[in-house]
């Protein structure tokens, strides 16, 4: 089965529900500040652990078009009825095929160091393959704007760039590979926004070089209702550790004026 966080509140009758979804070597504890402060804050909140990340024990899924049908199986088994999909990276792809699969009970999409397609280098992929743990330290430089962010960190000792390459090391061998081929062959995620006509929100860092900012335009171009993009200055990839306060924000805005309020008039 697969795990998911819930804020540390349990679900309310009423309420909106935001379903987060982490990217690739990750599980749902990259969302923590943002799933916890919502779900103190008005929302029913699930922050998965993706089949064979982190605390899930569902068999590791080869595609974004399966990793997607295993959200909306643990979706129909929790009933949720409606849902607000909250993707980064690898996540977003399975937020926007996800939507495809359940387009009545979608509400809207927020997208996070996204891009689509989302292709990954082929050089990369040999280098995944042959050594993971070498793999692992350059995709976590490229994920993060500065190795050292000034004029500090957000708690005295605190790295992000040691905390995320710690929370990869940390998931099974193998994941690695077959996430970063999933966001390679997936080839679905224009028509999927071509489909889309609800609210969309995009986040981007500003000094992302895994999505950058350019190939995220062209995915906002894509949808068919008007999508927001809105770009995180001196981040990365790595946006909701790197500038959590400014990710939370930025969301928080967001929701308020798309989502809260369309359930209020």
């Amino acid at each position: 089965m697969s795990y998911f966080y819930t804020g540390g509140r349990a679900h309310v009758v009423g309420q909106p529900t935001l379903v987060f979804i982490h990217g690739a070597q990750h599980d749902h504890s990259v969302w923590i500040l943002q799933s916890r402060y919502f779900a103190h804050h008005g929302f029913n909140v699930i922050a998965i652990d993706l089949p064979g990340h982190g605390r899930s024990f569902a068999p590791l899924q080869e595609s974004v078009e399966t990793m997607a049908q295993a959200v909306l199986a643990l979706l129909d088994e929790l009933a949720v009825d409606s849902a607000t999909l909250v993707g980064h990276s690898m996540g977003s792809l399975i937020a926007l095929e996800l939507a495809g699969l359940m387009p009545n009970r979608t509400n809207s999409l927020a997208l996070l160091g996204t891009s689509a397609p989302m292709k990954v280098s082929d050089a990369l992929l040999a280098l995944i393959a042959r050594d993971e743990a070498r793999a692992m330290e350059q995709i976590n430089q490229w994920s993060h704007s500065t190795l050292a962010q000034k004029p500090g960190n957000p708690g005295p000792g605190f790295s992000t760039y040691i905390q995320n390459i710690r929370l990869m090391q940390r998931q099974k061998s193998g994941v690695l590979l077959t996430d970063f081929s999933a966001c390679n062959n997936y080839q679905k995620g224009l028509a999927r926004a071509q489909e889309f006509a609800k609210p969309c929100l995009i986040i981007q860092g500003q000094h992302d070089q895994m999505t950058p900012v350019k190939a995220a335009k062209k995915l906002q171009a894509a949808f068919a209702h008007p999508a927001q993009l809105e770009i995180i200055e001196n981040s990365g990839h790595a946006v909701m550790s790197e500038r959590p306060d400014a990710v939370l924000s930025v969301l928080n805005r967001w929701l308020q004026s798309s989502v809260v309020s369309s359930l209020s008039k």
